[in-house]
């Protein structure tokens, strides 16, 4: 839980020390990369981290995530121009790939299957405290000491992080075949997802960053890449991928629900402040607690969706209770004004607990759909969809909103601009409703994969 609450931190604390950032360092153009940066190293080193964990033991590769990121959290604080600090959040990324992918499969390790989702929700409610804590502990240190205490926090806990794991994860199961690295397919993938996740970033700007040439070359280049990729893991005697195990039903349907539920989850987080703030002409602040009940909703529903799996022996009427709930909540999100607080407070609930329910439940299919010897891979290839969705989410649903507001009159503006400049409430708000319904559209997919997954009945023991 230490572990993942440091990798998940990272993903939020930063925000609000942004400005801070570029008014002592300068290189305002590059700011973005501070965030971009993070999430490309850190979604490029998950399926690295789940194969070479299944090869070499996962608590030495988690010590030495551990390890990694503390020493790039200090890298970061130390950065004397935004150049070492991007490429110090880089590394960074690097080790948090570790810290999430790992920790998820060394619970498959250790727990018997009922136990797993009492144990998968435990991780998903550090994801959510990470959502909290991360604005609020990253703007109190950047007030009241600086912007590089945000980085420097890391310290201390990565350390404690390293202490309990070395000494607790001692008894963890070690590989007993011979290790053999696909470094070429290593080389074709990592390619592949940094080109694939830099034009997702690139279409993500809206009308103003689409530059028909460029975004077709990169999505043409990326697939090419995914395509050498496959061909290399079909001839690979110990592949990086192993691509029989996409012949697993559940593996592929809890892989869709997953990538559909951080689509969400990542969009919603986005668009929830965004409309608030646009419609009340509230503040940062009040967004933020305005967005509460979606993060909190979140832990409550893995919480209670994990208790369930130990009490049921399975997994799959939650995951189908949460992808259900997930598009219905966001047509009443979309019915509902911001400014009715409580029933549109309800309906982020209902969103969160939705969410949340899909999460440890999706983790646990996957686990259950592969030999213990791939536990490792299959726990990476949902880190990786997961990573991939909330990506596509954030990208596709912003550049959707600028062609919405343009759509409704807004003038076509920077990036950095005011879209919703010269627009009447009532054209925002039709704006963003039409957005949440679009979404609730997207996430009909996970209706079906939930419905079609296999129905199990869990193990009592390991």
């Amino acid at each position: 839980m230490l572990a993942i609450f440091l990798g998940a931190l990272d993903q939020t604390i930063v925000a609000v020390s942004l400005s801070a950032i570029s008014a002592q360092l300068g290189d305002f153009h590059l700011l973005g990369w501070i965030v971009s940066g993070y999430m490309m190293a850190m979604t490029v080193a998950t399926p690295l981290y789940g194969k070479l964990g299944d090869l070499y033991g996962r608590r030495r590769l988690l010590l030495a995530s551990i390890g990694l990121f503390t020493l790039a959290s200090c890298l970061c604080a130390l950065a004397r121009d935004m150049q070492q600090l991007i490429l110090a959040r880089m590394l960074q990324g690097l080790g948090a790939g570790g810290l999430i992918t790992l920790s998820q499969a060394i619970i498959g390790d250790l727990m018997a299957p009922r136990e797993r989702g009492r144990y998968q929700g435990y991780i998903s409610s550090m994801f959510a405290l990470a959502s909290v804590a991360g604005p609020l502990l990253g703007g109190l240190l950047t007030a009241t000491l600086s912007w590089r205490w945000v980085f420097w926090i890391n310290l201390p806990l990565g350390l404690l992080a390293m202490a309990i794991s070395r000494r607790a994860l001692l008894g963890l199961p070690q590989p007993v075949h011979p290790a053999r690295i696909d470094y070429l397919g290593t080389l074709l993938l990592v390619a592949a997802l940094s080109v694939l996740l830099l034009a997702i970033s690139r279409a993500g700007e809206g009308p103003a960053g689409w530059h028909a040439g460029e975004l077709s070359a990169l999505f043409g280049l990326a697939a090419a890449l995914l395509l050498a990729f496959v061909w290399q893991e079909r001839r690979a005697p110990e592949p990086l991928l192993p691509l029989h195990l996409f012949g697993q039903r559940s593996l592929v349907l809890s892989g869709v629900v997953i990538f559909v539920a951080t689509f969400q989850a990542i969009s919603l987080t986005m668009l929830i402040p965004l409309r608030y703030q646009s419609l009340t002409g509230h503040g940062a602040a009040e967004a933020a607690l305005h967005l509460l009940p979606l993060v909190m909703g979140v832990p409550l529903g893995a919480y209670c969706s994990g208790r369930l799996v130990g009490l049921l022996g399975r997994y799959k009427p939650q995951m189908l209770f949460g992808s259900i709930l997930l598009p219905l909540a966001m047509v009443a999100l979309a019915l509902v004004a911001p400014q009715k607080a409580w029933f549109s407070g309800l309906c982020m609930s209902l969103c969160g607990v939705a969410i949340g329910c899909q999460y440890p439940t999706c983790m646990i299919a996957t686990q259950m759909a592969v030999a213990p010897r791939h536990m490792g891979v299959a726990t990476s290839t949902a880190n990786l969809l997961r990573a991939l969705g909330g990506t596509l989410g954030m990208a596709l649903m912003s550049s959707l909103l600028l062609v919405l507001l343009q759509q409704a009159g807004a003038p076509v503006r920077a990036i950095d601009g005011d879209p919703t400049a010269g627009l009447a409430p009532a054209q925002i708000a039709d704006a963003f409703n039409q957005l949440l319904l679009i979404g609730a559209a997207v996430a009909l997919p996970g209706v079906f994969a939930a419905l079609f997954l296999p129905d199990r009945r869990l193990p009592a023991h390991p």
